[in-house]
């Protein structure tokens, strides 16, 4: 069961079949004008012309690239020779290989999922940069791009002759961005970055999960797709800077740090109040009732954030119109001295009934809610179809793949998915001839395991 919800006071239906379904999704069509076939051209991808050269693995490095990618740059993926990123091994899931795959990636093994999510728009080539003729292709890749990524431990690359002082040499105007677990400075400078370790040590974890429950991480990488975020704006002010000035710009990005302005108020609470966190579930620390509730069969998350939410939900949802006017509840201040006795007495009243009718009761009365979907669920919402947020790509080893879009339109427009995830090394022979070398060159450098 889904359902569309709109601001004003339209009330759609619950939607139980997917003739429903599309009845309602043409009447948000009508409503809003969102087709997106309607609405004016987007923009010439900003990045076009801009070559990024791409040393990272696994989630914060390649989130960061992915979104350059997505914007235009031609994005060059240097991977390992014989095994490439991390995540191609995460398997499974891959997706199934068909029959008419490419002959010269037979010997690969299927495309895990959690590579083709964040490498769309990117070229591969593996180099082994241990050798001096792999450091020789690096050089020469750094001297003709405008950006480079990496996520080695701090030092690892200048030990190799790849790092940031080496590279301005070979190339002034470099954005150099490098993504690390604690920084370039500091006792931990050192130490590898986790997603799930940062997490804790950065205090996300601590008010992460129930009370009365162990601490918990987060269900998704949270702190990698942070922290590729905040290079991938990072990156852009970079060229900016370097359009301006003509001089290249060294970008010490890193998980901790990263994790420690994603605490926002919580640490703002702190740093100004004192305040220490604890965990709260899926409730708010400041606000009541701002939390997921259990239904007959389900559970639904309410948001009444002030008094006049709190004294509809009373009224109309819970016919309790005394509650909103109960010294106990009157505010919201009174409301969170007392949270176990009012979540108690919603809890119970919401038991009664199925959650798909408490969704009917709630829908247009202007109190944010939604109930909790599974990933089947919300790939099925019809936002999700209204909007065209996955996208299908066309992929030589894996056929059909179907990924999420991305998230942001240009004038009601996507940047278009070019290219779908490489596969290992797939243009390597393409980069090299573009660096200059022959293919009998390129045939030396594959037989000696350098490529």
């Amino acid at each position: 069961m889904f359902f569309l919800r709109h601001a004003g006071a339209l009330k759609f239906p619950t939607l139980r079949c997917p003739a429903e379904y599309r009845i309602s999704v043409e009447l948000c069509h009508r409503v809003t004008g969102a087709r997106h076939s309607s609405v004016a051209a987007g923009i010439a991808p900003p990045l076009n012309g801009v070559r990024v050269l791409d040393l990272t693995r696994v989630l914060a490095g390649p989130t960061c690239t992915l979104l350059l990618a997505d914007l235009g740059a031609n994005v060059i993926k240097v991977e390992e020779v014989t095994k490439g990123d991390d995540t191609r091994s995460w398997t499974p899931p891959s997706a199934p290989m068909p029959k008419d795959a490419p002959r010269e990636a037979s010997h690969l093994p299927p495309e895990s999922a959690y590579f083709l999510a964040v490498n769309r728009n990117k070229r591969s080539i593996t180099v082994d940069f241990k050798c001096p003729e792999g450091l020789e292709i690096l050089r020469k890749l750094v001297k003709s791009s405008d950006v480079l990524v990496e996520n080695f431990v701090s030092g690892k690359l200048a030990s190799m002759g790849l790092g940031w002082e080496d590279c301005q040499k070979v190339n002034p105007r470099l954005v150099y961005a490098s993504i690390t677990g604690y920084g370039q400075t500091g006792p931990y400078s050192q130490a590898p970055g986790y997603d799930v370790v940062i997490e804790a040590e950065a205090g996300l974890m601590h008010i992460t999960g129930e009370p009365d429950r162990a601490p918990s991480k987060v269900g998704v990488a949270v702190t990698d797709i942070m922290t590729g975020l905040y290079a991938h704006g990072a990156i852009m002010a970079g060229l900016r800077s370097v359009s301006q000035t003509g001089r290249g710009v060294w970008i010490d990005c890193n998980l901790f740090e990263t994790q420690l302005a994603g605490l926002a108020n919580i640490a703002s609470n702190y740093l100004i109040g004192g305040n220490e966190a604890s965990r709260h579930g899926t409730a708010h620390p400041s606000i009541v009732p701002y939390q997921v509730f259990p239904c007959k069969d389900g559970f639904l998350m309410i948001g009444a954030g002030n008094n006049k939410q709190f004294k509809i939900l009373t009224t109309i949802i819970l016919e309790r119109p005394e509650l909103a006017d109960d010294i106990r509840f009157s505010t919201n201040a009174a409301r969170v001295a007392n949270r176990e006795e009012l979540i108690g007495i919603i809890s119970a009243a919401l038991k009664q009934r199925d959650r798909n009718y408490w969704i009917e009761q709630l829908t247009g009365l202007g109190i944010p809610f939604g109930p909790i979907n599974n990933i089947s669920q919300t790939f099925a919402h019809p936002q999700v179809i209204a909007r065209e947020s996955t996208v299908e790509i066309d992929h030589p080893r894996a056929g059909k793949v179907r990924m999420v879009a991305p998230p942001v339109t240009y004038n009601g427009k996507r940047m278009p998915v070019r290219r779908p995830p490489p596969w290992l090394s797939q243009h390597t022979t393409e980069v090299l001839q573009e660096l200059g070398y022959s293919i009998d060159a390129i045939t030396r450098l594959r037989a000696t395991k350098v490529v």
